[in-house]
């Protein structure tokens, strides 16, 4: 809001009338001293000298009262601004009128620009998908957008509901940007975090901005495992080549009648073009798994249903269920159209109870289990339901032995693998399906066996 001054000069708070008057009263007073003084000096006390006396008194008093009225303007103005009088009880053309006409005007001008940029940055905090929050130095929330909560996954009203988020705020008594790692439901998110210390209105505030950057970095990842494999399958493909060409003209170059000193140095030699064929052979299957990774077309998006899907899969994989004694569970709690690429998301299904179905296997085979075989029915379990966000989601349940702690971390990076044979893009080309259908693929920590979760956004 604006500043207003009151500048109270003889024109700008004085009408002639009341000008003329003033100037009259101070001759009168003026001449009325001088009279009372030469007649004190010449006669003495009289009845003249009384007289101009009273008359000096009346004078003074009425110039007092004039300038006390000329005092109480200012308090009347503030006074008729604090109670919306606009009249001030003078007329029309009276000059205190117009100018408190012309200040009131100012202040609702003032007010209505200030209401409208509250309005507008009010409305900019509820548009922008930036989380925002301003506290106090002692945490107490004092201002915060609608996005953060969409942010967290939460309604929060204190500190203490974003946990060490919120300690990390109150503890900052300086500005800081970092990153902080956020859990909302069964989603893993990495925030970007800023706080600013600002001084309004007397106050330290700390200004709070909140972003998710989880999927930058997912893409970041994505374009980077990308480029490492166009590289390497470029330069293995032309030395893997080669060597299996070189290979299959060696065994056809050798005769038969070929003589050796032992018959065994034959075999041996034989043996070795063989398997460099067959190590070759390998290697060429291997680098066609790194093409897959780096390839990867982008969804189809149509309006389906998942229930149809899970239906097909099922049907698929009846026959194996039924040859390893596998107890297969399909749950659907809820039904409803959602975006994607039927075949991608089918065979992200596919990998997941594929790597279900040989984790049972490997179990049973190796006896090596957290699950008593003998009186538990190894069992496969496909639900479609929502989570805490009603975000839709398809989870694929084993009791197996289940993924070790240590193995966690990288069990979606491609080419990975605890396997004996795998090429270990199963996972990761499965996450980056769902990542491109802007969703997530997340292993949620199970007490017994392996729990994948295909969430779509």
């Amino acid at each position: 809001m604006g500043q207003f001054t009151f500048i109270f000069s003889q024109e700008g708070t004085m009408t002639l009338r009341q000008q003329l008057l003033l100037t009259a009263n101070l001759i009168a007073l003026i001449v009325s001293i001088i009279i009372i003084t030469i007649r004190y000096v010449d006669g003495g006390f009289s009845a003249t000298l009384l007289l101009f006396s009273i008359i000096a008194f009346v004078l003074i008093a009425a110039l007092i009262s004039q300038f006390e009225q000329q005092s109480r303007q200012p308090l009347q103005v503030i006074k008729a601004l604090a109670h919306g009088d606009s009249t001030l009880g003078y007329s029309e053309n009276h000059p205190m009128r117009q100018y408190f006409e012309r200040v009131k005007n100012q202040m609702q001008q003032a007010r209505f620009n200030a209401e409208k940029q509250s309005e507008f940055l009010n409305a900019l905090l509820v548009h922008i998908d930036l989380g925002v929050l301003v506290c106090e130095e002692q945490g107490n929330i004092i201002e915060l957008n609608p996005a953060l909560a969409k942010l967290l996954g939460k309604k929060v009203t204190q500190l203490s509901d974003i946990k060490h988020i919120g300690e990390l705020i109150l503890s900052n008594d300086k500005n800081f940007r970092g990153c902080v790692q956020w859990l909302n439901g069964e989603k893993k998110d990495t925030l970007s975090l800023h706080i600013s210390l600002a001084e309004i209105q007397g106050k330290v505030l700390k200004i709070v901005t909140l972003q998710s950057i989880h999927e930058m970095l997912q893409h970041r990842e994505q374009k980077a495992y990308k480029q490492l494999t166009q590289v390497l399958t470029h330069e293995v493909a032309n030395s893997v080549a080669p060597l299996a060409s070189i290979a299959h003209t060696c065994i056809g170059l050798l005769p038969p009648q070929l003589n050796f000193q032992s018959e065994e140095d034959k075999q041996d030699l034989q043996l070795a073009l063989e398997t460099q064929i067959s190590r070759a052979d390998f290697l060429s299957d291997f680098i066609q798994s790194f093409r897959e990774v780096s390839r990867l077309p982008q969804p189809e998006l149509k309006a389906c249903d998942l229930a149809p899907i899970l239906q097909r899969i099922e049907r698929l994989y009846q026959q194996a269920f039924n040859e390893q004694a596998v107890n297969f569970t399909l749950s659907i709690q809820c039904q409803q159209l959602v975006m994607l690429d039927s075949g991608q998301v089918e065979q992200v299904l596919i990998n997941l109870v594929k790597n279900a179905l040989e984790a049972l296997n490997n179990q049973h085979k190796n006896q090596h289990t957290t699950v008593d075989t003998q009186n538990q029915q190894a069992s496969i379990t496909i639900k479609l339901d929502k989570n805490n966000a009603q975000q839709l989601y398809v989870e694929v349940l084993d009791n197996g032995s289940g993924i070790e702690p240590h193995v966690l971390d990288m069990i979606f990076i491609p080419f990975f693998t605890t396997k004996q044979e795998g090429s270990g893009i199963g996972l990761s080309l499965s996450k980056q399906i769902m990542i491109n259908h802007g969703g997530d693929l997340v292993y949620i920590p199970n007490r017994k066996g392996a729990c994948f979760r295909c969430v779509f956004g």
